[in-house]
């Protein structure tokens, strides 16, 4: 029996070289994508992801594992829509069980005017293929008999839309199988290694100078989610984009009651069953901005009364734990894809709420760019020089904020 067993090495531990062809900043899920299509798609393997705390330490291990692609811009939706047909096979693509879940997502509505953008967006959404129907509150109870139609008694639900593409995927495990698979193609994975500086000269970014050392690279990807302005700064770039927190928090175990999503597109809150039997609870970004990743309890007070309007069972549930991570909004909420105006250096910045969808297609269309000097079509909408071209993509809706 022990002869048929597979021996794997998840991450292989080697010295920081002195140049790599290509380096990651961030061992997040986008950096480890980037990094993995590099070294499978292209054959480039002198590729370094450097990551100063430990792989998924930032908003990689603290998102809300939701994966779609109903979003509101002619721009947005084919991206999402790529990266949802990514994710179907990346177990297989990965050699790893990222658990990976189609279950479907139902978002609520309570006034005519959103009950109207979700019409339009269904009709978009259509248009690119991507399945989006819309539900009168009868069809809603067929969906998820728990909903309480009255929200409360203050907020009834007049309809929904309903997404049943809507996936989920295990955070944590997302981020090993990226890891293990580029480390069986010869990627060097460094964790504990800050970057604390950029060597730029000359307009052009000639590597990084890290806690362990200086780094030549001949490409440098910056992927660090909110800390995205940091690093832009050290290559002398002022990024439009101001960094907020984003709060989760889950309850203990309950029976099975919800399957996929069910969301408030009024009350900015949404709520799933995990497979341990926990609802998990998150809502819109926070006002201010600020670095700090501790959660608050006013968070946790205002996001579990809203999720008890829409499924009043989560009422006798008890909250035990919560957190919060990063999230890099631009004015137009859509992510910064591509090379900037300093040669060498490439961003993928801005993701807001969206970073852990789109890590497929953003890894895959980045490392095109980076091997073959040719900018993907699907990421061309959100290069970084948009906002100089007044090209903005506005989505701000599927960003989960105000």
């Amino acid at each position: 029996m022990s002869g048929l067993l597979r021996r794997r090495e998840f991450l292989r531990r080697v010295p920081l070289e002195p140049r790599y062809d290509v380096v990651v900043i961030g061992g997040g899920v986008v950096g480890l994508s980037i990094a993995y299509n590099l070294a499978a798609r292209h054959g480039i393997r002198r590729v370094a992801v450097l990551e100063r705390a430990y792989l998924g330490a930032g908003a990689s291990g603290r998102n809300t594992q939701v994966v779609r692609a109903n979003y509101n811009t002619p721009e947005t939706v084919p991206l999402y829509k790529a990266s949802l047909e990514l994710w179907r096979t990346l177990s297989q693509e990965l050699d790893f069980n990222i658990q990976f879940s189609t279950q479907g997502e139902l978002d609520l509505v309570h006034t005519r005017d959103a009950l109207e953008v979700e019409r339009d967006k269904a009709l978009l959404d259509a248009a690119y293929g991507v399945p989006m129907e819309i539900l009168t509150p009868d069809e809603v109870l067929e969906r998820c008999p728990h909903v309480d139609l009255t929200g409360g008694g203050e907020l009834p639900v007049l309809g929904a839309s309903y997404h049943p593409p809507g996936s989920f995927a295990r955070h944590d495990s997302v981020v090993w199988a990226y890891a293990t698979a580029a480390t069986r193609l010869g990627v060097h994975i460094h964790e504990g290694v800050e970057v604390v500086g950029l060597d730029v000269a000359g307009g052009r970014c000639r590597g990084v100078l890290t806690s362990a050392g200086p780094v030549a690279a001949g490409e440098v990807v910056s992927a660090v989610a909110g800390w995205s302005s940091v690093v832009a700064r050290m290559a002398g770039l002022k990024l439009p984009i101001s960094t907020h927190p984003l709060q989760a928090f889950v309850t203990e175990p309950v029976k099975h009651v919800i399957d996929g999503l069910v969301s408030s597109m009024d009350l900015y809150v949404y709520v799933s069953q995990t497979a341990r039997g926990e609802l998990l609870v998150g809502a819109e970004i926070l006002p201010y901005t600020t670095y700090s990743q501790r959660s608050t309890f006013d968070f946790l007070a205002e996001a579990a009364k809203r999720v008890i309007m829409i499924l009043p069972i989560a009422a006798t549930a008890r909250a035990m734990r919560q957190w919060a991570g990063l999230c890099d909004m631009t004015p137009d909420s859509s992510p910064i894809l591509g090379r900037t105006e300093v040669e060498g250096f490439t961003l993928a910045a801005g993701m807001g709420t969206w970073g852990f969808k789109g890590a497929p297609i953003f890894g895959l269309g980045l490392a095109e760019e980076i091997a073959t000097g040719r900018t993907h079509p699907l990421l061309a909408p959100f290069s970084p020089d948009r906002f100089a071209r007044d090209r903005m993509v506005p989505d701000a809706a599927s960003a989960g904020t105000h």
